[in-house]
């Protein structure tokens, strides 16, 4: 699989999701009922997924120009366990540590951040004149190794991470069976943004993740599991596929290999509604219900 390969396909879906994960968030209860905060934490953990694929993307190739997104980024960083904070001209993201330094996350092009106090890091990025005529302080703001513990997409990797560890994500068997209950009554009353978000938590509970460019079909949305074979193919399923256009709801158990032009028309015959699923319908959200729990 070509690098990045991966983040471009979950990016597919991505900005419409997070678009509905802000419409559901002003609805008056309707599918967004919480149980015990699992379904909630599940929610935003999709989110953190999807904002971190977003920030990455936006660096562009290795060892490229590309700037960042900062508008993804700094969301994210109000999902974590971060306290803003502006010196100068920075913006400064603060994880509280026990010890008397703290994580500090500059947020700009190379968000990079550092192990220390703020006071250093605004020394070393933002110097005044005067703080510039030591020695001491031109060796620190030429070299920060010293303080500086990631940069770029190892420290969004590290924001993820930090902002998944506040959730509690545990559940038990009613937590699931909610949710594929909800999910099969948006299935039955046509409610499509219920539907989409019932197939999201159960996609991230399975890992499941978008199809390869082959696999795509316009209007509908393609959640299934990936298994890399070599870097040319992969195999994608069992897969879940949900029509835009009619809610029509279906299951590919099979394996379909990347490279197999027969069985890849076959997927889109079966998601066009011109072949027969393995499972359709409401019995799609038990079949979910029961890979997660087996």
């Amino acid at each position: 699989m070509q690098p990045g390969l991966a983040v471009r396909w979950s990016l597919l879906a991505d900005d419409n999701m997070i678009r509905l994960f802000q419409y559901l968030a002003k609805q008056p209860g309707s599918n967004r009922r919480c149980t015990m905060g699992f379904k909630e934490n599940l929610l935003k953990k999709v989110q953190i997924g999807q904002l971190s694929r977003k920030v990455m993307a936006s660096f562009g190739p290795p060892g490229g120009p590309g700037k960042i997104d900062t508008e993804a980024m700094r969301r994210l960083l109000e999902m974590g366990p971060y306290r803003y904070q502006m010196e100068r001209d920075l913006d400064l993201f603060i994880e509280e540590l026990e010890e008397a330094k703290s994580r500090i996350l500059v947020l700009d092009n190379e968000l990079p951040i550092y192990r220390t106090t703020v006071e250093d890091v605004t020394l070393r990025k933002s110097p005044y004149t005067k703080e510039m005529l030591s020695i001491g302080n031109i060796i620190k703001i030429l070299k920060d190794s010293d303080v500086k513990i990631s940069r770029r997409e190892e420290s969004v990797q590290m924001v993820q991470q930090a902002c998944i560890d506040c959730l509690d994500l545990s559940y038990d068997a009613s937590d699931i069976e909610l949710i594929a209950k909800e999910g099969a009554a948006s299935l039955e009353n046509g409610y499509s943004e219920g539907i989409l978000e019932s197939l999201t938590l159960f996609a991230e509970l399975l890992g499941y993740r978008p199809p390869p460019k082959a696999l795509r079909v316009r209007h509908h949305e393609i959640y299934g599991a990936v298994v890399e074979i070599s870097s040319a193919e992969i195999l994608y399923g069992p897969a879940v596929i949900l029509s835009r256009i009619d809610n029509s709801l279906k299951v590919i158990e099979e394996k379909i290999s990347s490279l197999d032009q027969t069985k890849i028309a076959f997927f889109r015959q079966v998601a066009l509604g011109k072949d027969k699923p393995d499972i359709e319908g409401e019995d799609v959200f038990q079949w979910l219900r029961d890979a997660v729990l087996k």
